[in-house]
């Protein structure tokens, strides 16, 4: 993380969490959600993969502070992932999964994530759906749509895993990730009462 953010977060441990409010989909875009955008619906349905436009929000096009979220993209104990914005935890709605990967080379066996920092794979997959992922020593994610013909090229040349099938729905809890973290807060906690 930035020197700032781990100082802020020093000087005012105690600022609330933000939930719903910041969206990652499957291109790596990131996407704001202001008040009518959640009010829209949730930032991605079970069904459609993604919200409706309106509910998705509106896409970050600004460099500097898409490279400040990339370095301070992180997930807490739970699988929640969240962007620390000075004090205050940001969690992330996940259209697909906590990384998105870019086929930058097809000789390579590594891939680049959606922030730019580059991971060896470790496994491929493929859902119910079509999508392919990747399991890389920093992590699991989808790969991009742009990129899923070159994860084809580099499964058949070896340089990549053959894939294994798998249920989109799985993916989550088998790799320890939360899609949406405002819907989960709302749950009920196991002793009663809600969660953090």
């Amino acid at each position: 993380m930035d020197e700032m953010v781990l100082q802020a977060m020093a000087k005012w441990p105690q600022v609330p969490a933000c939930r719903g409010w910041l969206g990652l989909d499957g291109r790596g875009d990131w996407y704001l959600r202001d008040d009518a955008a959640q009010a829209a619906g949730p930032f991605r349905t079970p069904d459609q993969g993604a919200g409706t436009p309106a509910a998705r929000g509106s896409r970050l096009t600004h460099d500097k502070l898409i490279a400040f979220i990339g370095r301070n993209y992180v997930p807490d104990e739970l699988g929640q992932w969240f962007f620390q914005n000075g004090p205050q935890r940001v969690y992330v709605e996940l259209q697909f999964a906590p990384w998105v990967w870019r086929v930058t080379d097809l000789g390579a066996s590594t891939v680049r994530s959606h922030t730019g920092v580059d991971s060896p794979v470790l496994s491929t997959l493929l859902d119910d759906s079509g999508h392919v992922y990747l399991e890389t020593e920093m992590g699991f994610g989808l790969v991009h749509s742009q990129d899923v013909w070159q994860a084809a090229q580099a499964i058949e040349a070896g340089v990549f895993p053959s894939p294994q099938n798998v249920r989109r729905a799985e993916l989550p809890h088998r790799y320890g990730y939360v899609l949406s973290p405002a819907e989960w807060a709302l749950q009920p906690a196991p002793s009663g009462g809600n969660r953090p």
